[in-house]
């Protein structure tokens, strides 16, 4: 009975055995036909690149000089103006009020240092006679050079007064375009008060904060490339590092002009630059077109084949240059994606439904 006993236990734990181990995974039915593409990647291994915002080289926020009510506004936004044309005009009824009081103190002390001017002479014309004492014509010059103190003043509060005058009329500094309109006809200004903000068009820069350790050697290598929005890359006119670092982030800032360009890119876009320095990490970009994406809500990804399986990855994306867009994450180069995601949609239906047939088909075998 022993032996017996012995030879079922070993079949019983044969049996477990063998329906605790996890069945071997059906082999996928190939996959359908797709259009594919292989990532990419751009790998400088001797540059250092850094983001930067294009911003114009010449532009002016414009504000109030003087209080009042918005009569009339010229122009708006995108307007192309020249230098001297005028933006907007402001009520000038208290800033010419002050004009007039300050004219007519002008002429009363005018006036007054003329008739001390003449006060003055004739006690001069005496004193040869010496039928005026020497105090009386102190006293008499002292009171012309007063008059006269007295009317230079206020000569230049008639300046003053006529300058808060034309600060109600706002002109352009230069020749640009306005970028920003912060006004309407009929609301009352403080001075001080944005009102409106151009830009020259011509000349455009990029300003970036790099490592106090990258400083010099952008510095000795006094060139860049920059990576425009659009995809063009151009070399920069001029690179100047500065001379301090930020006491705060230990950054050393660096401007970077752009050359001029047939169309130029407006103020406040992204870019790019490219200084061809040992970078301390080599510079790697995958990119993929835009059209391989998935949007799912907030959600990006993309269908990344492997061999005859075919799975949605997500991803984070990076900057757009044309139909292109940068993967920061969630590919590398060499992987294989589909360049429809539609298609990829259908092919994975498709494949699916071929296996749950190959299934019920053996099943009935």
């Amino acid at each position: 009975m022993k032996p017996l006993r012995t030879a079922l236990i070993a079949s019983t734990l044969l049996a477990l055995a063998a329906c605790g181990s996890e069945p071997t995974a059906p082999a996928m039915p190939p996959l359908p036909k797709l259009q594919t593409l292989t990532v990419g990647g751009t790998t400088d291994a001797t540059g250092s690149r850094w983001d930067g915002v294009v911003e114009a080289v010449q532009q002016a926020d414009l504000t109030a000089q003087t209080a009042g009510r918005v009569t009339v506004v010229n122009v708006d936004v995108n307007a192309r103006v020249d230098r001297g044309d005028v933006l907007l005009r402001l009520t000038a009824v208290e800033q010419q009020a002050g004009v007039n009081t300050a004219r007519a103190q002008l002429r009363a002390a005018e006036a007054a240092a003329a008739e001390a001017e003449a006060n003055y002479r004739r006690y001069a014309a005496l004193a040869s006679g010496q039928y005026v004492s020497r105090s009386q014509i102190d006293q008499a010059r002292a009171a012309r050079d007063s008059a006269v103190a007295a009317r230079d003043a206020a000569r230049a509060q008639v300046a003053q007064a006529s300058q808060q005058t034309d600060y109600t009329v706002v002109r352009a500094p230069f020749s640009g375009i306005v970028s920003a309109r912060r006004v309407e006809p009929g609301e009352s200004v403080a001075p001080g008060q944005p009102l409106m903000a151009m830009y020259a068009p011509g000349a455009l820069r990029i300003e970036v904060q790099v490592p106090q350790s990258e400083a010099d050697a952008i510095r000795a290598a006094g060139r860049a490339r920059v990576a425009l929005a659009d995809g063009r890359t151009v070399d920069a006119a001029e690179v100047v590092v500065f001379p301090a670092a930020d006491p705060a982030t230990h950054s050393v800032s660096v401007r970077v002009t752009l050359p001029d360009l047939e169309k130029a890119p407006v103020p406040g876009v992204t870019a790019k630059v490219l200084f061809p320095i040992a970078a301390a990490v080599p510079v790697g970009t995958v990119n993929i077109p835009a059209s391989a994406l998935v949007q799912r809500g907030e959600v990006s990804g993309v269908y990344v084949i492997a061999g005859n399986r075919i799975a949605l990855r997500q991803v984070r994306l990076g900057q757009r240059s044309g139909e292109r867009i940068e993967v920061l994450a969630g590919l590398k180069a060499g992987d294989v994606v589909a360049a429809d995601p539609i298609a990829a949609v259908q092919a994975l239906a498709a494949q699916r439904k071929a296996a749950g047939a190959g299934t019920g088909a053996a099943g009935h075998d």
